[in-house]
């Protein structure tokens, strides 16, 4: 199947060999692309506010606020499209994801005063209830067991 069948073919009609293709957003995947959507609107809204009412104070912060925003965005894109390009660029933003949390989250605990004001990876997604720090570990464990099935 290329990645812009969307269809499931029926068992029989498969050619032998060939690895059954689901959709990502599908099953536990429909939760990860509800999560994802929900965060990328909650990061895109935070960052547009904070840009426009005082962008001075943190402009580090709210920019990371922002290309946040745009990976849970495209991750959550990816996952609705489905397919194996789609599968595979979600899986590299989901850790890209990770590694912005990662680091982010410790240079606001080594580091606190470059962050006047949290990011939506401070504290390695405390403010968030730890979601995204979650949430790439999770979306790469559904990503990596879409390829197999």
């Amino acid at each position: 199947m290329s990645d812009t069948e969307r269809t499931k073919a029926p068992e029989d009609a498969r050619p032998s060999g060939q690895v059954r293709q689901f959709e990502l957003g599908s099953g536990p995947g429909r939760v990860l692309v509800w999560f994802y959507g929900v965060f990328t609107v909650a990061a895109a809204s935070r960052s547009v506010v904070e840009m426009i009412l005082d962008f001075e104070k943190a402009p580090l912060a709210y920019m990371l606020s922002a290309l946040a925003a745009v990976v849970y965005g495209f991750i959550t894109y990816s996952l609705v499209r489905g397919g194996e390009k789609a599968r595979r660029a979600a899986l590299m933003c989901c850790a890209a994801e990770l590694a912005g949390v990662l680091v982010v989250g410790t240079w606001t605990l080594v580091e606190p005063s470059a962050f006047p004001d949290s990011t939506v990876w401070s504290g390695f997604g405390m403010g968030y209830l730890l979601i995204p720090v979650i949430l790439p570990v999770t979306g790469m464990i559904w990503l990596r067991r879409a390829r197999t099935a």
